[in-house]
Formats: structure tokens, C-alpha cells, sequence
């Protein structure tokens, strides 16, 4: 039986997930939404489908639980779909000091920006190459950076950097494209959770979750390995090639300082 193909996007109840699946919708692809709120997730989908785009299909799944892929797999099949893309952006971020956080809730954030994406990366890549499709991973500036003051969620992110590059090699010969998206802070829910206040950030850094969407997808289609949007970022990442290492874990503890304090306001 040929299954349709479909643009499948974690994360996709809130920030830059629903901005993806806008952008996804808008370039003519099938979307399957997955999330743990089922009610955002379907209000997206009648917005997508007042615009004459097919109806994304709603996968209502907790990516903390194990052995989600294969759960997924079968809400696909019986759509009659397959993943031609699939986008990992569900995650989520603490600022502390790793020591007086919540263990349980750091191995949970692990659980969920490492193991549910490194499942989800490996579990689809035979469809993948059948249409010809990609992998986008969700990363961060933090990636690049050691992290004091959220030093689990920085090291998860530096993980998505090395393992997504890693992927780009392996998989461009079978014609999958493989991109990791790395956004500096945006105006989402992420920040919420992580207890993180915008207004500490310079604007410069700063983007829409609609701008790094849409700069996500055309780097994905273009099969660039690494998506930094704005030259600021990018800027930055050139740079903590030539700062010494100890300035840099220096600037990011006081960063981190600075929002455990706001926390406290």
C-alpha cells in the first residue's frame, strides 16, 4: 500500500512548532501534528484548514513515555501516512543551578530534547529516504556554549548540534536532507517554562518564532547542515572560536545569575 507522505512536527502546540507547522502548511506539505495538549493541537489544524490545506492529522502523545515511535508510526498508518519529514521541536529548558534543581525534572528534560529526539531522528529514516524528505532538529544558540546556570539543558543542546551534523553526514548519501536550528531567545512558551525574561535580552539577539520558522524551513530545503538565524548569532558563533573558554563560561554564569535574581523580583 503507497502512504501518503506527511510533514511530521513535534511540539506543535505553542511557539516556534506552530510557526513550523504554518510554514510547513504553506509550502503545500501534509502535516501530522503531535503534542501533549490535543486541544491546541486541533485548533491549529482548523486554522490550517481554513486556508484550503488538507487536515493535519492530530497525534495526541507524551514524548517523555518510551517507545513513542512506534506509537506514532501507527496513528500514521491508519491515516495512510508516512513521515517524508520529520521535525523535532518539542523540548524544554530550566534555569538553576544544576546541583538545586530538580534532579527528576532535569533527567526528564534530558528523557525529552535527547532520547525522544534521538528515537524520533532514527526511528523514520527508511520513509525518509523513499520521499526523498529531511530531518529538522530544534537546537539553540546554547549549543554552542558551555552553560552555567542551566548546564543540563545547554549540554542537551550541544547534543542536538553534534548528533544532527553527525546525521547530515550519514544520511545525505541515501537523499535525506538533515538540518539543525539553532535560535538565539524568542518570544515563546519555552521562556515561561524555563522562568527566562525576555526583556534581559538584547533585542539584537532576539527573533520571532514566525522568522526563525521560516528561515528553519529554507535552510532544511536547501540542506544546509546548520541554521543560525540573524547575523548576531551567527556572529557569536564565530566568536567563542577566539574568546578563551573560561571568559565565556564567565559571561554565561553571570548572564545565568542575572535571571535566577529577576526570578526572585
Amino acid at each position: 500500500m503507497n502512504l501518503r507522505p506527511v510533514a511530521v512536527i513535534t511540539g506543535a502546540s505553542a511557539g516556534i512548532g506552530v510557526a513550523l507547522a504554518r510554514v510547513f502548511a504553506r509550502n503545500g506539505h501534509d502535516l501530522a501534528l503531535i503534542a501533549r495538549r490535543e486541544d491546541r493541537l486541533h485548533a491549529l489544524a482548523d486554522e490550517i484548514v481554513a486556508t484550503g490545506a488538507r487536515p493535519p492529522i492530530v497525534i495526541a502523545a507524551d514524548l517523555l513515555k518510551p517507545d513513542v515511535a512506534p506509537l506514532i508510526r501507527e496513528a500514521l498508518a491508519a491515516h495512510g501516512a508516512e513521515p517524508q519529514f520529520v521535525v523535532n521541536n518539542a523540548g524544554f529548558g530550566l534555569v538553576g543551578s544544576a546541583s538545586k534543581l530538580d534532579r527528576d525534572e532535569q533527567l526528564q528534560m534530558i528523557n525529552l530534547n535527547v532520547r525522544a529526539l534521538t528515537e524520533l531522528s532514527l526511528a523514520f529514516v527508511d520513509s525518509l529516504a523513499r520521499h526523498r524528505g529531511g530531518l529538522l532538529n530544534i537546537g539553540s544558540m546554547a549549543g554552542f556554549l558551555p552553560g552555567p546556570g542551566m548546564a543540563v539543558y545547554y549540554a542537551t543542546k550541544a547534543y542536538v548540534l553534534s548528533f544532527t551534523e553527525a546525521l547530515h553526514s550519514e544520511l545525505e548519501p541515501r537523499g535525506i536532507r538533515v538540518a539543525v536550528l539553532c535560535p538565539g531567545p524568542a518570544p515563546t512558551e519555552f521562556g515561561a517554562r524555563a522562568s527566562i525574561k525576555l526583556g534581559m535580552t538584547p533585542s539584537v539577539l532576539t527573533q520571532s518564532a514566525e522568522a526563525v520558522a521560516e528561515m528553519g524551513y529554507r535552510g532544511l530545503m536547501d540542506n544546509r547542515r546548520v541554521i543560525v538565524p540573524s547575523f548576531a548569532n551567527k556572529l557569536i558563533t564565530i566568536l567563542i572560536h577566539i574568546i578563551p573558554r573560561r571568559w565565556i563560561l564567565g559571561f554565561v554564569d553571570w548572564r545565568q545569575s542575572r535571571r535566577r535574581s529577576a526570578q526572585r523580583t
